[in-house]
């Protein structure tokens, strides 16, 4: 037993050794067990402390809390999305192949600095339920809402520690365009009933989250055939990832959209 200990042990201290040492340094990100704890916190909130505190409650109604965080989501996803864009693919990059850029230079620099934002950003996201717990939308809090914002941070926190660059940027780009458009429509619907006749597009947008997922494993599984300075172990993570949500993100569209119209509209009304 003391002898599978210590292999494990000195496993991960070499694939420790293999990260990237520009990350050093930055905040709640030191070691794995800081998403890790993050989000058993955000389990036991959703699990525990959250019901126990809304049990004998009325339900918040946090309309002009919702429109500012929906707001300030839509302008920092924005932003992720432009910035990556702006690095990346407006300036060279390359969809087929491009290997991590482990130097100083500016740019790769910046690549950091997004990579940081969009792993914060998945910290952040923890309030989307929080939210549907204080104003009691139960409903809302499905499995897959939960295993997403609790696996996402230690997925983003790996590729942010060890590859922050190169082929990873394209879930960045999809990931941030995804969410500005879901942010979008959170907001209008917290903008009250007046808005549900622009809302009809609610179904197209779980649609618009699996093809970010067909297109990234797409994107990771061609580096298994082709010749690329780029951890192959990442693009089986990630094409796995994307398979794992696709069809998780399919039955809650098969589920939530194979009633009657009367009752998707009332669903959407709950948002």
């Amino acid at each position: 037993m003391g002898s599978v200990v210590q292999c494990i042990m000195e496993e991960s201290s070499r694939i420790w050794k293999l990260r990237d040492l520009r990350t050093d340094g930055w905040p709640l990100t030191h070691s794995p067990m800081t998403p890790v704890l993050m989000s058993l916190s955000y389990l036991f909130m959703v699990k525990i402390w959250g019901p126990k505190l809304m049990e004998s409650r009325k339900p918040f109604q946090l309309r002009g809390v919702l429109i500012i965080y929906n707001a300030f989501q839509i302008v920092f996803n924005g932003w992720m999305f432009w910035e990556s864009n702006r690095v990346t693919w407006f300036n060279g990059y390359s969809i087929i192949c491009q290997p991590v850029d482990y130097s100083l230079n500016e740019d790769a620099l910046r690549i950091i600095f997004i990579g940081y934002c969009l792993y914060i950003s998945k910290l952040i996201d923890f309030l989307d339920t929080l939210f549907f717990i204080l104003r009691k939308k139960d409903n809302q809090i499905t499995f897959l809402h939960v295993f997403h914002h609790s696996f996402t941070p230690l997925s983003v926190w790996l590729c942010f520690r060890f590859i922050a660059g190169g082929q990873s940027c394209f879930f960045l780009t999809c990931n941030t365009l995804v969410h500005v458009v879901m942010y979008f429509y959170y907001m209008m619907a917290a903008m009250g009933p007046r808005f549900q006749k622009y809302l009809w597009w609610k179904k197209y947008l779980t649609v618009f989250q699996m093809v970010q997922f067909v297109l990234v494993g797409f994107h990771s599984i061609q580096l298994l055939f082709i010749d690329c300075d780029y951890p192959k172990a990442y693009s089986w993570g990630t094409a796995i990832q994307a398979v794992m949500y696709f069809f998780l993100f399919k039955n809650y569209h098969t589920g939530a959209y194979s009633k009657r119209p009367t009752e998707i509209s009332g669903s959407s009304r709950q948002q």
